[in-house]
């Protein structure tokens, strides 16, 4: 995590935010809680988040406990947010609900709704959620690398605004890293119980995973799933370029290439149809494959 002084600068939203602390400086493009910051900032990177501990900050590396396990303090939840004003309420309670043995923060991203879900966000936003707001849509990833470069964070995870992902399974999927087992962690809508998804989804799903499992030599079951959590030190230095649904993989193939095997976990998951604003299309598919392939082939971050 950068330092009291320093600046994390997202390319995408071409905003500048100083990890750990409220939006301010340089920004054109972020406003948080409806205060707009001051237009200047250029486009420079779009790296992760780096962890540099210090004294207002969580450590870059989590402490053990008596048994050597690690002993982490704070969970950042992304939650990226595109026109979901009739889910996005149920999905904060059931986030401030959950108990979890770490802090929480909880930062969304409301990726430029025009559908009224800023009003229901300026409602909820409170100590532990923060609003914050791209004035037009950028995308999904772009989102995601906004609220992360505010996260404060040792352990971070995505979490959608649409009532697929259930906050009750966010137990499991800490499990494994809190107690050693892994630094990053999925969650499988394949291997738990679940509404079936529609066929083509199903269809895709199975087959970007396949196409993940045969280019990075993994095992996986779900590489598109949304939930996805990390220790925050795996994303240090990482570039993600994709603003829009290409996130997943891109976010995976660079984990996967670093040397990280992921671990997987059993969730619940609850698939909406076309009707009930389901926004990911058989274009998103194609995106993530030439994804796939390309940052196999391509050099990445040391």
């Amino acid at each position: 995590m950068s330092g009291p002084d320093e600046a994390v600068v997202i390319g995408a939203a071409r905003t500048e935010l100083v990890v750990g602390a409220e939006v301010s400086g340089a920004c054109d493009s972020v406003v948080e809680n409806d205060r707009t910051p001051a237009p200047g900032a250029s486009e420079e990177n779009r790296r992760m988040p780096e962890v540099e501990g210090n004294d207002s900050d969580v450590a870059a590396t989590a402490p053990s406990d008596d048994e050597g396990n690690p002993s982490y303090r704070l969970l950042s939840v992304v939650v990226p947010v595109f026109n979901e004003r009739v889910t996005v309420a149920e999905v904060i309670r059931r986030v401030r609900a959950v108990d979890v043995p770490v802090d929480v923060e909880v930062i969304v991203v409301d990726d430029g709704s025009s559908d009224g879900t800023d009003k229901v966000l300026s409602a909820l936003a409170d100590s532990t959620v923060r609003v914050l707001t791209h004035p037009v849509n950028q995308g999904k990833g772009a989102a995601i690398r906004t609220g992360m470069a505010a996260a404060r964070g040792d352990l971070l995870l995505v979490q959608d605004a649409d009532l697929e992902y259930d906050p009750e399974d966010w137990p499991r999927l800490l499990d494994p890293i809190l107690r050693g087992k892994a630094k990053v962690v999925y969650g499988s809508r394949f291997t738990g119980e679940r509404k079936n998804m529609l066929p083509l989804h199903w269809i895709g799903n199975r087959f970007l995973s396949l196409v993940t499992n045969v280019l990075y030599a993994s095992t996986m079951s779900d590489m598109e799933t949304c939930y996805k959590l990390f220790d925050r030190s795996v994303l240090e230095g990482i570039t993600i370029q994709s603003d829009k649904f290409d996130f997943e993989p891109e976010i995976t193939a660079k984990i996967l290439r670093r040397g990280y095997r992921i671990y997987e976990v059993p969730i619940s998951y609850a698939g909406r149809e076309v009707s009930e604003g389901k926004k990911i299309t058989w274009r998103d598919g194609i995106g993530a494959l030439r994804a796939l392939i390309k940052y196999r082939f391509t050099r990445i971050e040391p």
